[in-house]
Protein backbone atom coordinates (compact mmCIF):
# COMPACT_ATOMS: atom_id res chain seq x y z
CA UNK A 1 0.00 0.00 0.00
CA UNK A 2 1.12 3.38 -0.49
CA UNK A 3 0.89 5.55 2.18
CA UNK A 4 0.12 9.61 1.31
CA UNK A 5 3.41 10.45 3.69
CA UNK A 6 5.58 8.61 1.28
CA UNK A 7 3.77 10.48 -1.72
CA UNK A 8 4.52 13.65 0.23
CA UNK A 9 8.13 12.91 0.69
CA UNK A 10 9.11 11.66 -2.33
CA UNK A 11 7.24 14.56 -4.12
CA UNK A 12 9.18 17.61 -1.63
CA UNK A 13 12.33 15.53 -2.21
CA UNK A 14 11.81 15.28 -6.33
CA UNK A 15 10.46 18.68 -6.53
CA UNK A 16 12.71 20.50 -5.23
CA UNK A 17 15.69 18.58 -7.03
CA UNK A 18 13.94 18.95 -10.44
CA UNK A 19 13.77 22.79 -9.53
CA UNK A 20 17.67 23.08 -8.99
CA UNK A 21 18.44 20.83 -11.98
CA UNK A 22 16.28 22.75 -14.96
CA UNK A 23 18.24 25.97 -13.82
CA UNK A 24 21.22 24.87 -12.89
CA UNK A 25 24.13 25.60 -15.60
CA UNK A 26 26.69 23.24 -14.19
CA UNK A 27 27.19 19.97 -15.68
CA UNK A 28 28.52 18.69 -11.86
CA UNK A 29 25.36 20.11 -9.88
CA UNK A 30 23.53 18.32 -12.32
CA UNK A 31 25.18 14.89 -12.32
CA UNK A 32 25.12 14.93 -8.77
CA UNK A 33 21.32 15.68 -8.68
CA UNK A 34 20.79 12.71 -11.27
CA UNK A 35 22.93 10.34 -8.38
CA UNK A 36 21.07 11.32 -5.60
CA UNK A 37 17.77 10.56 -7.37
CA UNK A 38 18.82 7.29 -8.36
CA UNK A 39 19.93 6.74 -4.80
CA UNK A 40 16.76 7.91 -3.62
CA UNK A 41 14.72 6.01 -5.80
CA UNK A 42 16.34 2.71 -4.53
CA UNK A 43 15.58 3.28 -1.43
CA UNK A 44 11.84 4.70 -1.76
CA UNK A 45 9.08 2.26 -1.75
CA UNK A 46 9.01 0.23 -4.72
CA UNK A 47 5.40 0.49 -5.06
CA UNK A 48 5.40 3.61 -5.33
CA UNK A 49 8.60 3.68 -7.68
CA UNK A 50 6.52 1.00 -9.45
CA UNK A 51 3.62 3.43 -9.86
CA UNK A 52 5.57 6.54 -11.68
CA UNK A 53 7.75 4.56 -13.31
CA UNK A 54 5.04 3.15 -15.71
CA UNK A 55 6.78 -0.28 -15.93
CA UNK A 56 10.57 1.57 -16.82
CA UNK A 57 13.37 -0.07 -15.18
CA UNK A 58 15.38 3.10 -15.65
CA UNK A 59 12.97 5.41 -14.76
CA UNK A 60 14.94 8.60 -13.24
CA UNK A 61 18.44 6.30 -13.79
CA UNK A 62 18.43 6.69 -17.80
CA UNK A 63 20.97 10.07 -18.43
CA UNK A 64 19.36 11.05 -21.41
CA UNK A 65 15.84 11.51 -19.67
CA UNK A 66 16.30 11.68 -16.99
CA UNK A 67 15.07 16.06 -17.55
CA UNK A 68 11.66 14.28 -18.62
CA UNK A 69 11.35 11.65 -16.14
CA UNK A 70 12.00 13.87 -13.32
CA UNK A 71 9.58 16.44 -14.57
CA UNK A 72 6.91 13.47 -15.01
CA UNK A 73 7.39 11.84 -11.43
CA UNK A 74 6.81 15.27 -10.09
CA UNK A 75 3.42 16.17 -12.02
CA UNK A 76 2.60 12.56 -11.23
CA UNK A 77 3.00 12.64 -7.61
CA UNK A 78 1.29 16.01 -7.15
CA UNK A 79 -1.92 13.83 -8.65
CA UNK A 80 -1.50 11.36 -6.62
CA UNK A 81 -1.21 13.71 -3.44
CA UNK A 82 -4.56 15.69 -5.51
CA UNK A 83 -6.94 12.27 -5.39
Amino acid sequence: MITKDSIETAYSFLHQKRNVYIHSTMDWQRDDIEYSIASYVDDMSQELYQTIAAGRTDFLRDHLRFQDDITRAVDQLERMLAE
